[in-house]
């Protein structure tokens, strides 16, 4: 029997008692879509960053209560942004860095989307509400199990692929729980699904070879009745399977 794809799913910062944390969604869907979730602590620190990915086959990076520092992209902050822990954005950079360096699978939620354009060069939409222009409600609240607006995927790319979004009769609905958004795409990305408001859904990695794909919405919190979350979870999974079926040819 094939080894489960071990998935790394760096952490939060809980700042009033000083604990790592993360909602159980995320591993539970991982776990559900044929991986070994594994926690990444917020240690800033390359040794332990490198040594706890040599034992990875893919990284999942989930959403965050918090912002990606506006330093990190140029920017000046905007009145309304939200709490940024300088350990979270240095994290998740380093994991980053790593994830490029050994052409690792990807999948970003949400934080974790953004976070990957602004570590490629890209930048942010600090507060939609007050820099978009007729913009939708994309902190739609409780319950955020619910699709709240619809959006529309690109002819190509990995999102494109997906059996329940190529032949869906309607349009593709996520859930939404954000207050920034894509500014400028970042180098070797591309957009790839946007809301009707034009803000940009969805971002994947264009190059051969490389699977990575960061989606602005939850599919973890809608695994349970949404069958393109659930393909997006397996689908990603099956990228890390082929790495595992991979390493263990190349030992044997």
């Amino acid at each position: 029997m094939a080894r489960r794809p071990r998935i790394g799913i760096t952490m939060r910062l809980e700042m009033e008692t000083s604990r790592f944390y993360l909602g159980r969604d995320y591993s539970e869907a991982i776990e559900a879509a044929g991986g070994i979730p594994v926690h990444i602590a917020l240690i800033p620190k390359l040794e332990y960053i490198s040594a706890v990915m040599d034992d990875l086959e893919g990284v999942l990076l989930p959403g965050s209560n918090t912002d990606v520092d506006p330093h990190l992209y140029g920017h000046e902050p905007h009145p309304k942004l939200g709490t940024v822990i300088p350990v979270k954005d240095q994290t998740d950079r380093l994991v980053l860095d790593e994830i490029e360096r050994r052409k690792m699978p990807l999948l970003a939620i949400c934080y974790g989307m953004q976070a990957l354009n602004v570590h490629r060069g890209g930048t942010l939409v600090q507060d939609i509400e007050s820099e978009v222009e007729n913009c939708l409600k994309h902190e739609q609240g409780a319950p955020a199990t619910r699709v709240s607006h619809g959006i529309t995927v690109d002819k190509e790319g990995i999102l494109a692929r997906i059996d329940a979004v190529r032949n869906s009769a309607a349009s593709v609905r996520v859930n939404s729980s954000h207050h920034q958004a894509i500014g400028e795409v970042g180098r070797d990305l591309i957009a790839t699904s946007w809301a009707k408001d034009g803000v940009i859904e969805s971002i994947e990695d264009p190059r051969d070879e490389r699977f990575a794909l960061g989606v602005q919405w939850h599919p973890e919190l809608l695994t349970g009745h949404d069958e393109p979350s659930r393909e997006i979870f397996k689908l990603f999974v099956a990228k890390c399977s082929e790495d595992t079926v991979s390493d263990v040819a190349s030992a044997a």
